[in-house]
């Protein structure tokens, strides 16, 4: 097992995104209507660009609806929402065996509210905000590319809960795709599927 570089998702990866999104709102909001913002979300991000807290909030406007001012506090607070109870841990033991970086549909501010939860930097925060394009763009693996000095190949691991908006292009690349199953989450083709992030450090480590 060769591993050079492990890069995931974090939203609905490593941060539980809809637990994150229903007690923002107060705990009103179903799965249906967590669905929809999503779908929304990725509408969004193929047009002009914006920032992911501006998508965010425009994502709620136009699906719950919800006032704006309230949803661009929401959207700028992303980061804050709560991480998987397995990810710091599990994040920290990958890290002895590969640099471990995001690839994330966020922005940098919100980079800096998920380490701070963590408690420790990753090696790598790539942004769409950086490249300026968000997932399934393969210009978020060409950014992580070159910012992680790391050519594709099987040897670069891809680990994401998301086979729509990650594994498609992973695999395109020649990457290793890993799924992670979590409560929410949208299956795909992997080369290797795990319960949990824990689950992963645990085959790797």
């Amino acid at each position: 097992m060769s591993i050079a570089l492990l890069t995931f998702d974090i939203f609905g990866t490593a941060l539980d995104w809809r637990a994150g999104l229903r007690a923002a709102l107060g705990g009103g909001l179903s799965d249906e209507q967590f669905d929809a913002v999503i779908d929304r979300q990725a509408a969004l991000e193929g047009g002009r660009f914006r920032s992911y807290a501006e998508i965010v909030a425009q994502s709620l406007v136009d699906v719950l609806p919800l006032n704006a001012v309230v949803a661009a506090r929401i959207g700028a607070e992303a980061g804050n929402w709560p991480l998987f109870p397995d990810a710091a841990e599990a994040l920290r033991a990958l890290r002895q065996v590969a640099p471990c970086a995001a690839i994330t549909n966020s922005d940098r501010a919100h980079g800096a509210q998920v380490q701070a939860q963590l408690g420790f930097a990753l090696d790598g925060w790539i942004c769409a905000e950086d490249a300026r394009a968000y997932k399934p763009s393969p210009e978020m693996w060409q950014e992580a590319s070159r910012r992680m000095g790391v050519p594709y190949s099987r040897d670069w691991w891809h680990v994401s809960a998301y086979a729509d908006y990650d594994h498609a292009t992973a695999r395109k690349l020649g990457l290793t795709c890993v799924f992670v199953e979590r409560l929410h989450s949208r299956t795909g083709p992997a080369e290797v599927t795990v319960g949990s992030l824990a689950a992963l450090a645990a085959l790797v480590g």
